[in-house]
């Protein structure tokens, strides 16, 4: 049984952009490295494919709808318990290191007269984590203010290492010089450019050195989950030297559309395809511009990582310390005629998910579908706990991690809530209805729509690549049909009936003297009656 747990996670890592999952001129051997150790699940879905909503999932172990932090910046509520709650009951600290893209429930604080200067405080406020070091990682700054709130300790180690601005996590790490002008990374046409940092200083080496920090401390002594989170490879797509050329037009895949996917649009596919990020991702000099880029950053989140586990085998932590390696969702880049991420075809909904055991058979390769929720459950069972399941809703992959083969569900469900959008004024529909759900299984990915738009269907055993939507294809009624009937199964789950389990409820005696439907006393039994004679 391992003693802790290191939770890295890299924010919009697409699944299939690691060499061990088969791409074809990216190499990545850290990773396949872990792989090689562990366990790597080849069909791992996100709850919700953005990534305030996702990783509040992974966090909770929840689905969207029953955690409620349904897109970036809507609070986790107060009282939501978390994989933090959980582990810490079991004398586990749990230890934050990078980004949540949590938000602080501050109305709900308030009426319960909570202040983020008191410990329970402070961990509600940050997701159930004790902070090690909270980066969210962006550090934009428009007409309207700061996006992010929270103070950045990144902005101020540049700023002691002597970069200068107000914001040099943007004139630095984040932007090119050309001729002494600024050129920033939020237009992709600098992608090519080498970021004005030394590499050593930018993002992802920087909290690499912070992690290995945690792992040098007392805090490290007790047993604990350190969730190392990253802000790369997500954009801006700016990369420092060496990496920001590493990558030629040649080295980019081939891109995964078709002409025929534009005939006769769904329209809520039509409205993402039509809004900046997709306009811009069907360009193919976007493409050629972002892709070098974001294999770079991808290349240096390898290269730390195999610091990272060089400093963890030299100090014998990999005896006793499970990995886990996955993303909060992924980058269609392009395909599909679209960008970013927000929909459900598989560049954007599924993630790459490594898990070493130093007790598991290394080596191992599972296609069964598997969910963001499952790893709360499988930290809790792996420190020695047992998953509360009115609570979490995934469930352990810890067989899986042993060379088991045990029972497991037949289809994934992710959702998304655009009502914060511009794609819901675009579809002109109201705040409620602004809500999609996809359940998947071996072979179909199905998405339906709140109201009133048709479904969506691919067949990804004939249509590997997802370019024919069926959802209006009268042959595949039955398939549509049974699909509704797996959402509607999974939306009548008892979801929130989490203060008392299912053993509790089942469990017998405890009379309390309370006597219903009784005549008289023939109806009940001596032992019932035994305080109301005399």
């Amino acid at each position: 049984m391992p003693r802790n747990i290191l939770f890295i996670m890299y924010d919009q890592l697409r699944h299939d952009y690691l060499s061990c999952a088969g791409h074809k001129t990216l190499h990545t051997p850290h990773m396949d490295r872990l792989a090689a150790m562990g366990t790597r699940f080849t069909n791992a879905y996100v709850q919700s494919p953005v990534c305030g909503a996702s990783r509040m999932s992974f966090y909770t172990g929840r689905y969207v709808s029953s955690h409620g932090a349904a897109w970036n910046g809507f609070p986790l509520k107060v009282g939501e318990e978390t994989m933090g709650d959980h582990l810490r009951a079991l004398g586990v600290n749990s230890w934050l290191i990078g980004k949540t893209h949590m938000r602080v429930d501050h109305k709900g604080m308030e009426r319960l007269g909570l202040t983020r200067d008191g410990i329970i405080g402070a961990r509600v406020a940050q997701c159930g984590f004790d902070v090690w070091e909270r980066e969210d990682g962006l550090n934009a700054d428009g007409p309207d203010g700061r996006y992010d709130p929270e103070p950045s300790p990144y902005n101020d180690y540049l700023k002691a290492k002597g970069y200068t601005g107000e914001n040099p996590w943007h004139d630095h790490a984040n932007a090119a010089e050309i001729d002494g002008e600024l050129a920033s990374g939020w237009l992709m046409q600098h992608a090519d450019k080498p970021a004005n940092i030394k590499e050593e200083d930018s993002e992802t080496p920087w909290l690499t050195t912070r992690a290995i920090d945690f792992l040098n401390s007392e805090s490290a002594q007790q047993p604990w989950m350190a969730h190392l989170s990253f802000i790369k490879p997500h954009w801006p797509y700016i990369v420092p030297a060496p990496y920001h050329n590493m990558y030629g037009h040649n080295a980019i895949q081939p891109v995964n559309r078709a002409e025929a996917e534009l005939d006769d649009m769904h329209p809520v596919y039509a409205a993402f395809h039509s809004n900046p990020i997709g306009q811009a991702f069907s360009r193919d000099e976007v493409r050629s511009s972002v892709i070098p880029a974001y294999m770079g950053l991808i290349k240096q989140c390898d290269d730390q990582l195999g610091r990272l586990l060089d400093h963890l085998e030299a100090t014998g932590r990999m005896d006793d310390t499970m990995i886990v390696l996955t993303s909060d969702h992924g980058d269609y880049l392009g395909d599909h005629w679209l960008g970013e991420k927000d929909l459900f075809h598989e560049p954007s909904v599924k993630v790459p998910l490594i898990i070493y055991d130093p007790s598991g058979k290394p080596g191992q390769v599972v296609e069964e579908l598997v969910e963001s929720i499952d790893l709360a459950p499988t930290f809790v069972e792996a420190m020695g706990g047992e998953p509360p399941s009115h609570i979490l809703e995934g469930r352990s992959l810890l067989p899986f991690l042993r060379g088991e083969i045990p029972a497991w569900r037949e289809y994934v469900l992710s959702e998304y809530d655009y009502s914060a959008t511009g794609i819901r004024e675009t579809l002109d529909v109201s705040t409620q209805d602004a809500r999609l759900f996809m359940v998947a299984d071996q072979r179909y990915t199905f998405m339906h729509a709140e109201g009133g738009f048709r479904p969506m269907l691919f067949d990804r055993i004939n249509d590997p690549n997802e370019l024919m939507d069926l959802g209006s294809s009268p042959k595949h009624r039955d398939i549509i049909t049974k699909m509704y009937e797996r959402l509607n199964q999974w939306s009548r789950r008892p979801s929130q009936r989490t203060t008392r389990s299912d053993t509790e409820i089942l469990a017998k005696g405890g009379n309390t003297g309370v006597i219903i439907g009784a005549y008289d006393e023939n109806d009940v039994t001596p032992e019932d009656m035994a305080k109301y004679r005399g």
